[in-house]
This record gives C-alpha cells, sequence and structure tokens, in this order.
C-alpha cells in the first residue's frame, strides 16, 4: 500500500499572510495592522435579514448556485453601480471570493496552461493557479507606472501557453487602480490574443479622492464575453465571516463552475445569501459612511508615514492597504539583522518594535510591507509612533 500523499497538493504553502499571523499570536502587546478586513461591524439591516431567514426557519439546502433572489440583488447591483448587466443565470454565489477564483482557474485551465500574474499580487493566486493545474507567468511592475501592467509588458510575457490574465483591480496589496484607458489599452491586447481575463473587483466600493473605478467587463461586450468578474461582500460591508462571494461570466462558464462545485460544496449558507441580498440590494449609505472612514485613516497613515526618515509610503488609491517602500532600509544591519527583505524587516519589528505589519515576500514585492488601515484610528496612531521609535533607535 502507498502511503504517501498527493504531491500536487504537499507543495502548497500556507500563505504568508497566516503564516505571520501565527507569529503575531505569539507576541503579547503587539500592535498587529496586518489584518485585511474591517474592524467595523456589519451593517445592522444586513444582520437583520440572516435573522428573519433564520427566524423563517431557512435552513435547508440552497441551490447550488445560489437562491433566485440572491442572485437578482447581485444582478441590479452590477447594473446600478458599474452599467454592467448579467442575468442571474450568469451568476453564482461561493463561499467567498477565494473560491470563485478557485471554480474560476479550475474552469477556464487545461494542465500547462499559462496565466499571467502581474507583482504584486495577492497572495493566494499564486498557489491558486498551480493547484488548477495551471503556470503562473509573474511580470513585475513598478511603483514609478502604479503597479499597473502595462500594455508592452502583456504583450512580450503572451506565448502559445498562454490562456488568461488575471486583473486586480483596486489591488490588493498595492491599494492601485487602473484608470479607463489603461484598461482599454489592456483589453485591446486580450481580445487580439484571445486571453480569458479574470477580474477581481473585491474593493471596487472602496475607492477615494473621487477616482472613477472602471469594471473591465464593462469596457464593451468583446471584453465582457471573455471576463470571469469575481467579487463579494466580505470587504466592502464588513461580512469577511459570512464568506459571500459571486463569479459572473457567460451561461457556459457558470454552468460548467455550478457543476463542479457541486461535487465539492452543496452552495453558500442559506443565512448568508439572505444577508447578500440586503447587502447588495440595500441602502448604501452606511457603506459611503465606511469608505469615508477608511479615507481619513488613510491620509492620516501617509501622512505621518511620509515625515518618518528610511521608509516611504505609497499612497494607495483605494482598498484599505498601504504600501511601505523599504528600499533605503535594505542592506541596513537593524539590531544586529541584516535587512535583505521584508521578511527580515518585518521579523524585526515584530519582535523589537512589538508592530506586526505584512511581509510583501509571498506578494512578489520583496521590497515592500503592507500596512492595514482596516484598524481603528488608535491602533494606527500606536505602530507609527513605535515605527518611529524603532527606527531611530536602530
Amino acid at each position: 500500500m502507498d502511503l504517501t500523499l498527493n504531491n500536487a497538493v504537499m507543495g502548497v504553502e500556507l500563505s504568508g499572510i497566516r503564516q505571520f499571523t501565527y507569529l503575531v499570536r505569539d507576541t503579547p502587546g503587539a500592535c498587529a495592522l496586518t489584518i485585511g478586513e474591517p474592524d467595523l461591524n456589519t451593517p445592522d439591516a444586513i444582520k437583520e435579514a440572516a435573522k428573519a431567514a433564520l427566524d423563517a426557519n431557512d435552513t435547508h439546502y440552497p441551490p447550488g448556485n445560489g437562491y433566485p433572489y440572491a442572485l437578482e440583488a447581485i444582478s441590479k447591483f452590477e447594473a446600478e453601480a458599474h452599467g454592467l448587466h448579467y442575468a442571474p443565470s450568469e451568476i453564482i454565489l461561493t463561499v467567498g471570493a477565494t473560491e470563485a477564483l478557485f471554480a474560476s482557474f479550475s474552469t477556464i485551465l487545461n494542465p500547462g496552461d499559462e496565466v499571467i500574474l502581474p507583482a504584486p499580487y495577492w497572495v493566494s493566486y499564486y498557489e491558486l493557479i498551480k493547484m488548477a493545474g495551471g503556470v503562473p507567468v509573474v511580470v513585475e511592475t513598478t511603483e514609478a507606472s502604479g503597479f499597473n501592467l502595462t500594455p508592452q509588458q502583456l504583450r512580450q510575457a503572451i506565448t502559445p501557453k498562454t490562456k488568461a490574465l488575471i486583473l486586480n483591480s483596486p489591488s490588493n496589496p498595492t491599494g492601485m487602480i487602473y484608470s479607463r484607458a489603461h484598461l482599454e489599452a489592456i483589453a485591446q491586447v486580450c481580445v487580439e490574443a484571445d486571453l480569458y481575463v479574470i477580474a477581481d473587483e473585491m474593493y471596487s466600493k472602496l475607492v477615494f479622492d473621487g477616482k472613477e473605478f472602471v469594471s473591465f467587463p464593462s469596457l464593451s461586450q468583446a471584453v465582457k464575453e471573455r471576463t470571469i468578474l469575481v467579487s463579494g461582500a466580505s470587504k466592502t460591508y464588513a461580512m469577511t465571516g459570512w464568506r459571500i462571494g459571486f463569479a459572473a461570466a457567460g451561461r457556459e462558464i457558470v454552468q460548467v463552475m455550478s457543476n463542479y462545485l457541486s461535487h465539492s460544496l452543496s452552495g453558500t449558507c442559506s443565512i448568508a445569501q439572505a444577508a447578500a441580498e440586503e447587502a447588495f440590494g440595500g441602502s448604501q449609505a452606511e457603506i459611503e459612511a465606511m469608505r469615508r472612514a477608511f479615507e481619513v485613516r488613510r491620509d492620516y497613515l501617509y501622512q505621518r508615514m511620509s515625515a518618518i526618515p528610511g521608509v516611504h509610503p505609497v499612497r494607495s488609491e483605494a482598498t484599505f492597504y498601504m504600501l511601505m517602500n523599504l528600499e533605503e532600509l535594505i542592506g541596513r544591519t537593524l539590531y544586529g539583522v541584516e535587512i535583505r527583505d521584508a521578511d527580515d524587516f518585518a521579523n524585526v519589528f515584530l519582535r523589537e518594535g512589538l508592530v506586526a505589519v505584512v511581509p510583501c515576500t509571498g506578494f512578489g514585492a520583496p521590497h515592500y510591507v503592507r500596512w492595514s488601515f482596516a484598524v481603528s484610528m488608535e491602533n494606527i496612531k500606536e505602530g507609527l509612533d513605535r515605527l518611529e521609535k524603532f527606527l531611530a533607535n536602530a
């Protein structure tokens, strides 16, 4: 009997965020600025909708792709918010957006197919592509370009094996967005090369400074036909624990995704779906208040960090993250540790400064760390106070 484990699964590494979270738990007194979820509560109307579903005993197996009322709410939301027109039959509810991403990759990729992955990227994209049998092709972007993939870079990365591009706007971890003109140029290359695009737009409602957010599939019918839109309720509505994600695409793709997931899951929680209907279909006033609160925190974090010698903040345009550039510290020795990359800095900052930030080595950006401002203003101030002291005494 062969009791060895699956080589492909054994090769999957624990998320770098998870690894660092475990270190933080073992560090008493640490100021955590790592978490990728709002410190604000789920709006009351959403919670009441879930309670009503529970009281109505809506506790049975849901349809595999989602209840019609939830799909209709998402359909109307995308039409009103982004000018997108997806029929409910072109949408599938998933257990968080991560499942939607995995199902998307599993649906379109054959073994050996390449997926172009602009860096910095969300830490799980790389492993999700590999788990689906694909090959991640990392293309490094620069701070000078706003961490935007250029059309020239995209063309140069395309090979006969290229199947798809993953496009994350607004971006985790950079907090940057793509302009309409830039997206149109990217779209032209994708149409010419006949590529799928997986558009991760989870943070579309958390945009600052009055900037325009443009949903990639809204550019044209030709673009929409080759795009799988992925989003969810977790970040915008402070619903990370509810696990509500969705994918929207052509009927054939959504049906294949639904068939695939029917053998691994029995659908998204019925109570959470009732909450999702209220989130996407109800008043967005409280969501705008959340967005404004994050913008105030972003401004404070950027202004304070800009005045601290040795580090450089990258002003985010969206999300609730900000990158801190470590270039001036690379090669220096801090508290007896040579700083070679973000992992070195984050570990010594946690140990000596008692502040936890996320090293972006696992995001494809080894000279940056990610600060979250989805925490209280008090925690942000404390983290910056400790950063000043940490660098001044090094």
